[in-house]
């Protein structure tokens, strides 16, 4: 099987790689913008992986890229939710006509599947009631849930008219190994990375806000799961189905780790959804039972890896 990765060089695809290696006969190429975004795990990669630098926009030459390909993951976002409203008409045409014309190309090139990577969060809005099922209508506050509902109707659009398989994975709150523990992502990996160094960490709002956070290696199983399997549901929310506020997190942190938390409290923002966590009763109804790891084992795991990678 020959499968390739566009985005690949988010912690998500770099954890997604090291578990899809493992199968030799499989042919594996990695899309992001500079080599060297891999070179944490370069040194863990199999010689079925190869690494290619592109630069990945709308404008790209994707009939060369997808030429002889069977699976695509489609990894690629060039914003972010907290700051994706500051620049929607860029942002949508940005995502959403890369898209386009990524799908246009894998009906040419005969693209058996392509895997497209949501968000469990955005997509579905204030609206929801948690635990939010896939069947939940669809009202994202950020242009970021936008694009991706956008980009989920097209996935649709073109098994519709082409019969290009796909599956779409509404992804929770992800946190694990090569995450950037100093960005403005992953609220568990980036307040225990803070918490170890003793800085600052800012929370919005007083921390109520809840969210359903998934250790990595869990959230990678379920995908595997969801990408092999072959059967009638195309959309699958992906987290630990339960919801953790930023209080409690903040609350294990400073239990585990014994220290007091210097934390900034800053008015809340509008992109924030005050509660999300996920039913994941569709994928565990037709996988089995998901059992995910608890936020506090999964925080224990962080702890190990950062000293071990990072300078504290």
């Amino acid at each position: 099987m020959n499968i390739i990765l566009f985005g690949a060089a988010g912690f998500i695809g770099k954890n997604l790689v090291l578990k899809l290696q493992k199968n030799a006969e499989d042919n594996i190429i990695l899309l992001d913008k500079s080599k060297k975004y891999f070179s944490d795990i370069e040194g863990n990669l199999n010689k079925n992986v190869v690494i290619k630098e592109e630069n990945l926009d709308e404008n790209s030459n994707f009939d060369r890229l997808l030429d002889g390909q069977d699976i695509v993951y489609h990894l690629l976002s060039t914003t972010v939710p907290i700051t994706s409203n500051q620049q929607i008409p860029l942002e949508l045409k940005a995502n959403v006509l890369f898209t386009v014309n990524m799908l246009e190309a894998c009906v040419r090139c005969g693209v058996k599947k392509i895997i497209f990577f949501s968000s469990g969060g955005t997509v579905y809005g204030t609206r929801a009631i948690c635990p939010v099922s896939e069947e939940m209508p669809t009202y994202p506050i950020c242009s970021y849930g936008l694009q991706k509902i956008t980009i989920e109707k097209l996935l649709y659009l073109y098994w519709h008219i082409y019969n290009l398989d796909y599956r779409i994975i509404r992804l929770s709150n992800p946190y694990g190994p090569y995450q950037r523990p100093n960005g403005i992502l992953g609220a568990v990996t980036t307040f225990t990375y803070k918490a170890m160094k003793g800085e600052k960490i800012t929370v919005y709002g007083n921390g109520s806000v809840i969210r359903d956070f998934i250790y990595i290696d869990d959230a990678v199983r379920a995908i595997s799961n969801i990408v092999e399997g072959e059967q009638e549901y195309r959309i699958f929310n992906v987290g630990c189905g339960y919801g953790t506020s930023i209080k409690k997190l903040l609350e294990l942190i400073h239990s585990i780790l014994k220290k007091d938390l210097n934390i900034i409290f800053k008015p809340e923002r509008k992109v924030d959804v005050v509660e999300n966590f996920l039913d994941i009763s569709r994928y565990e109804g037709v996988y089995g039972k998901l059992n995910p790891i608890s936020l506090q084992e999964g925080i224990h795991r962080m702890i190990v890896f950062i000293e071990k990678h990072y300078s504290i």
